[in-house]
């Protein structure tokens, strides 16, 4: 029998019941709502190129719909514009500042033939030129822009440069362009020949990451003249250069692969371009791969080795103002060039420290640093310069004959403050008595690099202020006749345990009469 103090505790406890479902149900609401609220900016930010006509059969040329998405996202102050799966024929596409244009997995943003007219037009250009077309001309690339803020091009699709040619130097020719200042004059009629796969010009915070670059044209990626850029996690696939760095500052490459068999894989650069000297510096570069293997081939993971095997990481040649506080770390070459560092252009090269490079597989030199005067400035008068340099933690195989490393200044003005640490070399060998006796000429104003074998299989060095050499092995497979180190018009060499394998009745290093201020420790092989 429930009595009427029962009742009532029990309208207690429902009435508790029911308020406390009431707060449940309005907080859950309230949950909703705002997670509601938090979609509505995304959606609203979010522009889908196929809501602006653009269909992705790789037929119709949808860079026209794909413009219309970034300027509709640009008018309302920004956002992202979504590149779903499917193939996207295109010529030209107009980056614009607060953008992020994110090709999505399974999207391609294919290059259209070069007979569609799809690409912008070379911009006007005032002269003299001190760089080549490719360094001069932007708005014919496959993605582009100028003077912007806030550039992202993200996702994990593919960017195809299609039909966009590598040749720069027919671009010269279709504008009547002369380069590296040869002329006081430039014919400027415009043209389209889109050959850059995406190139930013004086823009700031910048940032490509994740997407997958094949058949990039003459560069992958052109950045000029840009401040606080990072490349994170990019794979490049292409037929001339990776990515070129040119008159940047503030900017960090890393987690790429990069794989260029004609010409370099990540190159820094300082040219003339932007009408002025500009220094590339600050940057980082970490944890990135460079090789040479047959185009594609990277992508699809066979490592094919054809004719070409360039690859690298290179500073120049194109050197006006020079590079400033750059590192380079935890990266690997593989059927490539080495590293160079080429200051030819009278800038300055200076506080550059690069280590933990592994190299497989090595043509030509693994380490190469010179500076020259081949002088593509106006109104030059400073020479090369180059200081404070180390290099340090590299192990090098299969390195070819030519030699390990080439340290070269200029008979006027020396390399200065140059240290080599904790290297290993292992070359290919098979050098004569007749290469043995070959000292390399002066490169002059030549193309700043000695394109075959020297007369020291490990080391050469010439005309270098304090060289200081630590903890450096060379071997090779094949019997070399030729020295393990050669040094002329050095002022200041320091060599601690250097240990080299020479072949019988051959020196382990020549120093030049114009040598001076030589210390060597714990390096018993080498005589004076």
């Amino acid at each position: 029998m429930i009595t009427q103090k029962t009742e009532k505790m029990t309208r207690l406890i429902m009435g508790h019941f029911f308020i406390v479902m009431a707060l449940f149900l309005s907080t859950s609401m309230f949950s909703t709502v705002n997670a509601a609220s938090t979609l509505i900016p995304i959606e609203k930010n979010t522009y889908n190129v196929r809501d602006y006509g653009a269909v992705g059969d790789g037929k119709q040329l949808d860079s026209p719909a794909i413009n219309k998405a970034i300027e509709a996202a640009a008018k309302a102050g920004g956002g992202t514009v979504l590149v779903p799966a499917g193939t996207y024929l295109s010529g030209s596409i107009h980056m614009q500042s607060n953008i992020n244009l994110h090709i999505d997995a399974g999207a391609t943003i294919l290059g259209a033939p070069q007979e569609m007219n799809a690409y912008d037009e070379t911009e006007a250009f005032q002269g003299p030129a001190y760089q080549d077309g490719g360094h001069s001309y932007f708005h014919n690339s496959l993605i582009w822009g100028e003077n912007l803020t806030n550039v992202f091009i993200t996702g994990n699709g593919t960017i195809n440069g299609g039909g966009m040619t590598k040749n720069s130097g027919l671009l010269d020719k279709m504008c009547g362009h002369i380069p590296w200042g040869k002329t006081d004059t430039i014919i400027t009629t415009p043209v389209r020949l889109g050959n850059k796969a995406i190139a930013l010009k004086l823009c700031k915070n910048v940032l490509i990451r994740d997407v997958t670059i094949f058949h990039g044209g003459h560069f992958a990626i052109l950045v000029t003249g840009c401040d606080n850029m990072t490349v994170d996690n990019v794979t490049m696939d292409s037929n001339r250069d990776g990515i070129d760095i040119d008159c940047c500052s503030n900017s960090v490459v890393s987690n790429c692969r990069i794989n260029t068999p004609v010409d370099d894989g990540l190159c820094i650069k300082s040219t003339y371009a932007l009408g002025k000297i500009r220094l590339t510096e600050n940057l980082t570069v970490t944890n990135c791969q460079v090789s040479g293997f047959d185009e594609g081939s990277l992508i699809d993971g066979t490592m094919k080795k054809g004719g070409g095997g360039t690859g690298r990481i290179k500073f120049g040649t194109e050197t006006s103002g020079g590079f400033r506080n750059v590192a380079i770390t935890n990266c690997t070459f593989r059927h490539c060039r080495g590293v160079a560092l080429e200051e030819v252009d009278g800038g300055i090269l200076e506080n550059i420290t690069i280590s933990n490079l592994s190299m497989v597989d090595v043509l030509h030199y693994a380490v190469y640093i010179t500076t020259g005067k081949r002088n593509r400035t106006p109104g030059l008068t400073t020479p090369s310069r180059m200081n404070n340099v180390l290099i340090s933690n590299i192990v090098a195989s299969g390195v070819s004959n030519w030699s390990g490393i080439i340290v070269t200044g200029l008979p006027e003005c020396p390399i200065e403050d140059i240290r080599l640490e904790n290297i290993r070399l292992s070359l290919d060998g098979g050098g004569t008595k007749e290469q043995a006796n070959q000292i390399p000429d002066e490169l002059g104003t030549n193309y700043p690099e000695l394109r075959k074998p020297v007369s020291a299989y490990g080391i050469f060095a010439r005309h270098v202020k304090n060289l200081e050499l630590a903890h450096i092995t060379t071997k090779f497979e094949k019997e070399d006749l030729r020295p393990a180190a050669m040094f002329f018009d050095i002022k200041g060499l320091e060599i601690d345990n250097f240990k080299s394998q020479v072949a019988d009745g051959v020196k382990a290093a020549i120093f030049g009469e114009d040598v001076s201020g030589v210390t060597i420790r714990n390096s018993p092989a080498l005589e004076k």
